[in-house]
């Protein structure tokens, strides 16, 4: 990055083709949470990383959901069935029951008991069977419904959980505080500005260039940008064309141009390393 101090002098309105304003990357953090808050250290002109916790929305009411979801989900897994346990005892009838069968099957081609035996013991056979079938379902429909309950009581605790994690407050950004719109003991509702911070470390200088221009200027340009200080000084710096307009618009009336002849004009935007010295809102001009 190129930097010098310059004087004002009588030339000064031809030695540049546009002129704009500083703007930085701004975002306004609100709440995502209902609560009062119990803690928000946080001042203007503060410098914070990104994710930085700067503070607090009361979680009782969440922690206390949660411990419900949880207990909840304790009591459902124990009311899950243990399919083998509940079925053993039929099995093991019906074991007996088909060693009988057999038993009866021999005996009556051997001619030692009427075929009424072996129909008996192959109706006890089936009964069993049947009863045993019947529980396998119902023991299968029970623990289906139970593990549909567990699983939905865990969607509700990863919920919980997630509104938990919203009660803290952080940076998206690393960044300066510019505007602090709560205080510590508030009660704020979702969606309510907290507090909005920018990126100063690089900005970006909007202006505006007429259709003549236009085709002087690319995406990715390096250009010569310079911030006007007032009485005359400005600094310069050297900038890369990040955007420039799809479609033209009425020239801004606080924007001049070398043509202000001009009613219609396209905005750019040119990126710029900041030293600390440029804050938003300042005049700047550029040179392509």
């Amino acid at each position: 990055m190129t930097a010098a101090v310059i004087a004002g002098c009588s030339s000064r309105n031809t030695d540049f083709d546009a002129t704009g304003t500083f703007e930085a990357t701004e975002v306004t953090v609100s709440a995502e949470q209902n609560g009062r808050l119990l803690s928000f250290a946080l001042s203007e002109g503060e410098e914070v990383s990104a994710g930085t916790a700067l503070g607090l929305i009361d979680t009782v009411a969440l922690s206390l959901q949660l411990e419900q979801a949880r207990a909840t989900r304790q009591v459902y897994a124990a009311q899950r069935p243990d399919t083998e346990k509940q079925i053993a005892a039929t099995r093991s009838q019906l074991a007996k029951a088909r060693t009988e069968q057999r038993r009866c099957e021999e005996l009556v081609k051997d001619g030692a008991v009427p075929t009424k035996m072996l129909d008996d013991a192959t109706s006890q056979v089936e009964f069993l069977e049947r009863q045993l079938d019947a529980q396998l379902s119902s023991l299968s429909s029970s623990t289906n419904t139970l593990n549909n309950q567990m699983a939905a009581t865990d969607v509700q605790v990863r919920l919980l959980q997630d509104q938990l994690c919203r009660c803290h407050i952080q940076s998206p950004i690393t960044g300066t505080v510019l505007d602090k719109y709560a205080e510590e003991g508030e009660f704020v509702a979702v969606g309510k500005p907290l507090f909005k911070i920018a990126d100063m470390s690089r900005m970006y200088l909007r202006a505006y260039i007429t259709s003549q221009r236009l085709e002087q200027v690319k995406t990715g340009q390096t250009v010569t940008v310079f911030a006007d200080y007032g009485d005359g000084l400005r600094k310069s710096y050297e900038g890369v064309v990040t955007w420039i307009a799809s479609h033209s618009e009425f020239t801004p009336k606080t924007i001049l141009t070398d043509d202000e002849r001009a009613d219609q004009v396209y905005a750019v935007k040119i990126s710029v390393v900041n030293d600390g010295m440029i804050k938003i809102g300042m005049y700047g001009e550029v040179k392509f």
